[in-house]
C-alpha cells in the first residue's frame, strides 16, 4: 500500500511538470516487418519481428523532486532462407534491458532538470560477460511557458558498442490546440496525436534509436550487431476498458539495418546521421527498408485524476 500511495503522489508531481494527460505504466508490444530483399549478394528475402515490454515506476521524494525509473526489453529478430558463413549470425536473434532511473527536479520560473543514469544490457544471451554491458545516460533542461507548451534541450550518451554516441534532444509537450498536440523526446521519438473522441486518438508516429548487440556464439564471439531503423508510423489507439488501452501501428522503417561487426571494428564518434572515423567493414549484408506494423497492449494511468 505504501509504494502504491508513493506511486501515485509520484504522479501528481509528474502532472505538473508535464501536461501530458496520462502515463504509460506498462507497455507490450509484438511487431512484424513484411519480408524484404537483401542488399547485395542475398537473393532471398529478410522478415522482421520485434517485442518490447516497458515497466515505469515514478516515485516522489519531495514536493518538487521524483525518482523516475523504467526498465526496457526489446528483442529482434530476422529469418530468412538463406546459407550463410558459419561465422555470420543467421538467423538473427538479439535481446536488450535499458534500465532508466534518476531524478527528476522542478525549480521555480517553471524549470525542470532531469538526469537519468541509462545502463544497457545488449547481448545474445550467449556467453554471457561484462562485456555485453553498456553505459549511458540522459540529461535535459527546460521550461514550462504555459498551460500548453513546454520545451526541454539536452542530450543521450551511450558508448555503443562501436563508440561512444551522443544525441542531441528536444523534448517537448505542445498542445497545438483543442484536439492536435506533438509530444515526445526528438529525434528518438515523438507523436503528432488527434484527439478524436474520449475513447481514441490516432496521427503520427516516430521513433528512432540505434542499438548495438553483442554476441557470444563460439563462431563469431565477441562480433556486435550494430542495429539501425527509422520507424514512421500511422497510429490508432483505443480505450478498451478502465486504464487499458490498445494501440496499433502501421508505416515504414527507412535506413533499417543489421550489420555484424568484428570486436575491433570502431567508430571515433556518432551523432545523428553523422559518423566520425566510420572505416568499419561489415561481415554481412541487411534487409532493405519496408513496410512495418505492431500491435501494443497499454496500462496508462490518468494524471488529471491523480
Amino acid at each position: 500500500m505504501k509504494i502504491k500511495i508513493l506511486t501515485f503522489i509520484g504522479f501528481m508531481l509528474l502532472s505538473t511538470i508535464s501536461a501530458q494527460d496520462r502515463l504509460d505504466l506498462f507497455t507490450l508490444a509484438g511487431s512484424y516487418g513484411f519480408p524484404t530483399a537483401y542488399d547485395s549478394i542475398y537473393q532471398g528475402e529478410g522478415t522482421e519481428t520485434g517485442m518490447m515490454a516497458s515497466l515505469v515506476v515514478p516515485a516522489v521524494l519531495s514536493e518538487k523532486s521524483v525518482w523516475y525509473s523504467s526498465l526496457n526489453y526489446f528483442y529482434w529478430g530476422v529469418d530468412n532462407d538463406e546459407d550463410m558463413a558459419d561465422d555470420i549470425m543467421n538467423p538473427i536473434r538479439v535481446h536488450g534491458l535499458i534500465l532508466r532511473t534518476g531524478l527528476i527536479r522542478e525549480f521555480e520560473k517553471d524549470r525542470t532538470l532531469q538526469l537519468i543514469f541509462a545502463p544497457r544490457f545488449m547481448s545474445d544471451f550467449k556467453n554471457v560477460n561484462s562485456d555485453h554491458f553498456q553505459l549511458g545516460g540522459i540529461v535535459t533542461y527546460g521550461k514550462r511557458y504555459n498551460d500548453k507548451l513546454r520545451i526541454a534541450f539536452g542530450a543521450l550518451f551511450n558508448q555503443e558498442f562501436f563508440g561512444p554516441n551522443l544525441v542531441p534532444l528536444i523534448d517537448l509537450d505542445w498542445k497545438l490546440g483543442e484536439k492536435w498536440s506533438l509530444v515526445g523526446m526528438f529525434p528518438v521519438y515523438g507523436k503528432l496525436k488527434y484527439k478524436f473522441n474520449e475513447r481514441l486518438d490516432g496521427g503520427w508516429s516516430h521513433f528512432g534509436l540505434v542499438t548495438t548487440y553483442r554476441l557470444g556464439d563460439a563462431n563469431y564471439e565477441g562480433d556486435y550487431i550494430d542495429r539501425r531503423s527509422i520507424d514512421e508510423t500511422l497510429y490508432a489507439r483505443y480505450r478498451l476498458f478502465g486504464d487499458f488501452f490498445l494501440e496499433g501501428r502501421f508505416g515504414y522503417a527507412l535506413g533499417r539495418s543489421y550489420e555484424q561487426y568484428e570486436a575491433d571494428q570502431k567508430v571515433d564518434f556518432t551523432l545523428p546521421l553523422i559518423s566520425i572515423g566510420d572505416d568499419r567493414i561489415a561481415k554481412t549484408a541487411s534487409i532493405h527498408d519496408g513496410w512495418i506494423g505492431s500491435l501494443r497492449l497499454v496500462y496508462s494511468i490518468s494524471l488529471k485524476d491523480r
